[in-house]
């Protein structure tokens, strides 16, 4: 079974393998053995109650329960800016008009923004191209809302998600071409290196002072403006499917978008319940499965199970009940498919 769990201290050299597999532009999650050690120890302190809320966050694996093979991973940090500053750029609209001229121009600007400073974000989410079928990729995002839900009273009530912005076909951004190099003279890479091991003051020493107007940028440079990058666009629809929409944030590097929602609007909350779990065989109609989870903070674990709640039961096999370490009579989270969509 393949199941999503809370990292541990012997997945390292795993994470470090996985991390080479990614590309540019996935900030939070690089092939850094002591950064990952870091955030695997800030993991285990935040599930103890040890960690200050300006550095609590999760992190979690996705692992092939029978072979222990580590496909993904994905995190959750708790109130982003209270520490560091948390970036972005708001897209606004300005109106020049002149009654004389009889003419007017509407154009968009990029302002400095710490609209989102305390917000819960779900970040670092990386699925191995091994892995890339079978639903595992919406496994691995809603895994984070499933933790969410169990654990409602560890987050506040705004979350966000950081996506991706576009790269071109030789793996630069148009944006950052446009605008971030001129003001930072060092590489994409390098500034997002220093941004992703919380060296920022850099940001606020170099950022532009004044708007950037869009229209101004070179065309493929606006383009890129709330653009997500081609491999993160299914996470950006499931991020969509649970409840987060695109609200005028983009990263101050590649312009991606930023979807956000308030915490009890997500789907996931709204619509999981708490259910004994029966072991035996599911009766379920083919290619009908859930999303479940234990209730266990320490040793949290989802994953997909076919069939769905019945009289108030989910019956699970004992493979699948081991794989998500839980007994007969315990409680599950579960969320069964989302409604089918009729068109009218």
């Amino acid at each position: 079974m393949i199941v999503v769990r809370v990292v541990q201290t012997g997945d390292v050299d795993a994470l470090v393998a996985l991390a080479q597999e990614t590309g540019p532009g996935l900030t939070t999650f690089k092939p850094d053995r002591e950064a990952l050690k870091a955030r695997i120890e800030r993991t285990r302190r935040t599930l103890a109650g040890e960690a200050a809320p300006r550095e609590a966050g999760y992190f979690f694996v996705m692992e092939d329960s029978e072979t222990g093979d580590v496909a993904g991973v994905c995190g959750i940090e708790t109130a982003v800016g209270l520490e560091q500053p948390f970036y972005n750029y708001r897209v606004s609209t300005v109106v020049h008009a002149s009654q004389e001229l009889g003419i007017w121009t509407r154009m968009r600007a990029l302002n400095i923004s710490h609209d989102l400073t305390g917000y819960a974000e779900v970040c670092s989410l990386f699925l191995s191209p091994r892995y890339r079928t079978g639903g595992m990729g919406s496994l691995l995002s809603r895994s984070r809302f499933m933790f969410i839900a169990q654990f409602r009273e560890r987050f506040p009530e705004r979350l966000c998600a950081e996506l991706r912005g576009h790269f071109d076909s030789e793996g630069t951004s148009p944006f950052w071409r446009a605008v971030g190099s001129h003001f930072y003279q060092i590489d994409f890479n390098a500034a997002d290196y220093l941004s992703s091991h919380g060296r920022k003051s850099f940001l606020a020493e170099l950022m532009p002072r004044y708007p950037v107007y869009v229209e101004l940028l070179p065309e493929e440079a606006q383009a890129c403006v709330g653009l997500t990058h081609a491999d993160t666009i299914p996470a950006r629809r499931m991020l969509e499917a649970e409840g987060l929409r695109y609200e005028n944030h983009v990263d101050i590097f590649d312009a991606g978008p930023v979807l956000e929602c308030h915490v009890g609007d997500l789907r996931t909350v709204r619509d999981s319940v708490l259910v004994p779990v029966e072991i035996g065989a599911a009766q379920a109609e083919a290619g009908v499965r859930s999303l479940v989870s234990n209730t266990s903070l320490g040793d949290f674990r989802v994953g997909f199970a076919p069939g769905v709640v019945h009289d108030g039961v989910l019956t699970l096999s004992a493979q699948e009940a081991a794989s998500l370490n839980v007994a007969a009579g315990e409680l599950v989270r579960v969320l069964g498919p989302a409604p089918q969509q009729h068109k009218g």
